[in-house]
């Protein structure tokens, strides 16, 4: 329940979408993790047999639960925080303290996407491409064991110049790069207009707090605001 309070639910359609998206990838990837490696275990001590791409496998689904649980991790609060420093100041010094710590995230997240595209990039120019001249195509780069799931095979056409692909190729199973960044910065974004907006004035809180004292801080942050504008309404008409 804190972790409503300090990251309200989003209002608009955009918003909820990235919420179902994103809660609805990470289920799925774990569910996929822990079936494969049910199965991995069950041919290998039952009938002596091993699922040869089980484990390359499990290490990309790996990859994309912690990329995409990086940004679900802003949204629920579950990144570790101390607030001892930031709780000896009022509400105006937190919010302009959480103002320029998301500041410093957004910046940092904006040159990790940046990095994820420039990696990922040339994973989807097919080698005989002319678009970009400057970049080595890489379409033909597949992974070492997984195979290449039949109803995806569209994707040749446009980045491996029409030749099947015999095993998954990389740049689907490093998209969660880019994807994973895209999603902690829009994270942040959010974040940030919440502060502005005084739907919170922190960033990160201190998990050493109690539940129920986060939720009295945050209650007492939100009748502060409606005091303010109050007095402000009724200054005007007077």
């Amino acid at each position: 329940m804190a972790h409503k309070a300090y990251f309200p639910e989003p209002k608009s359609f955009i918003g909820r979408a990235f919420n179902i998206m994103e809660e609805t990838l990470i289920a799925l990837c774990l569910g996929a993790m822990t079936l494969v490696t049910f199965a991995n275990v069950v041919a290998r001590y039952v009938f002596n047999d091993n699922i040869l791409w089980a484990l390359e496998l499990t290490g990309f689904l790996f990859a994309w639960l912690i990329l995409m649980g990086a940004s679900y991790g802003v949204k629920k609060h579950f990144h570790i925080g101390v607030d001892v420093v930031i709780n000896l100041f009022s509400h105006t010094g937190k919010k302009i303290c959480a103002l320029f710590a998301v500041l410093i995230c957004i910046t940092f997240s904006f040159m990790l996407l940046y990095g994820a595209w420039e990696y990922w990039y040339p994973f989807i120019i097919p080698e005989s491409t002319e678009l970009a001249p400057n970049v080595y195509g890489q379409g033909f780069y597949e992974v070492e064991e997984v195979p290449m799931v039949g109803f995806l095979q569209f994707f040749s056409q446009w980045t491996n110049d029409s030749n099947s692909y015999e095993k998954l190729p990389r740049f689907i199973a490093y998209f969660a790069l880019p994807f994973g960044t895209c999603l902690l910065t829009y994270r942040f974004l959010q974040q940030g207009w919440y502060i502005i907006t005084n739907r919170t004035n922190v960033l990160v809180a201190g998990h050493e707090a109690e539940e129920g004292d986060i939720l009295v801080e945050q209650l007492d942050y939100q009748n502060s605001i409606s005091e303010n504008d109050s007095t402000a309404n009724n200054f005007k008409s007077s």
